[in-house]
């Protein structure tokens, strides 16, 4: 359903990774910015979560966890079209088991750690 302005009401959307439809809601962040299922973004904001100011839109694909000094988790993501990195905080449903595995990933694949900080 269509409101003023030519937009929608509601920012939900579909997934570019596995397809399923996403709340706008997320708990714990005031701005969902990945797939609580399988972690996948769309590169949609330039410096501000939430500006959606940047016309790049590809596919951010989960890289890695960072960790804030105060313990908050962050889900470091790529993106495919132009390289550029960003750290997102991670959403109250976001899949546990998904980023565990995201945390453990450079422990199986020492390269992911290699690329990651050579990257930044």
């Amino acid at each position: 359903m269509l409101h003023e302005h030519g937009r929608h009401r509601s920012h939900d959307f579909r997934c570019v990774g596995c397809r399923l439809d996403v709340p706008s809601v997320a708990p714990g962040t005031a701005h969902r910015n990945h797939c609580p299922t399988c972690l996948v973004s769309l590169h949609v904001d330039r410096r501000v979560p939430g500006d959606r100011d940047t016309s790049c839109r590809g596919r951010m694909d989960a890289l890695s966890i960072s960790v804030r000094p105060d313990g908050e988790w962050m889900i470091v993501h790529q993106c495919a079209a132009c390289g550029e990195l960003s750290a997102n905080r991670i959403a109250g449903d976001d899949n546990a088991l998904a980023l565990v595995r995201l945390a453990l990933r450079p422990l199986r694949d020492p390269h992911v750690a290699s690329k990651a900080l050579v990257t930044l």
